[in-house]
């Protein structure tokens, strides 16, 4: 069996699944734009994680995530993956 290097903490998973997801937009001075936030709920609540987005970006984010199944984030990379495909298909 392989060894482990111990101890596995929340830290050191790099790779979780998109549970939840909220956006938020927060209003700007007078005149000047808003700010868009996406929050993530990654592995049913172990990990969050809250990313700024510009508006076209909230656009095409929020249809990914109503029509993808499953959705992963690398918390490292702090990037969102979307869709699990076999290999060969």
């Amino acid at each position: 069996m392989p060894r482990v290097k111990q101890p596995l903490t929340d830290d050191s998973i790099k790779v979780r699944q998109v549970s939840h997801y909220q956006f938020s937009w927060v209003a700007g001075e007078a005149g000047a734009r808003g700010t868009f936030t996406l929050q993530l709920v990654l592995d049913e609540g172990a990990w969050e994680e809250v990313l700024t987005v510009e508006a076209d970006d909230a656009d095409v984010l929020q249809d990914l995530l109503e029509n993808t199944g499953t959705v992963h984030y690398d918390v490292a990379r702090r990037t969102l993956m979307f869709g699990v495909t076999s290999t060969g298909n």
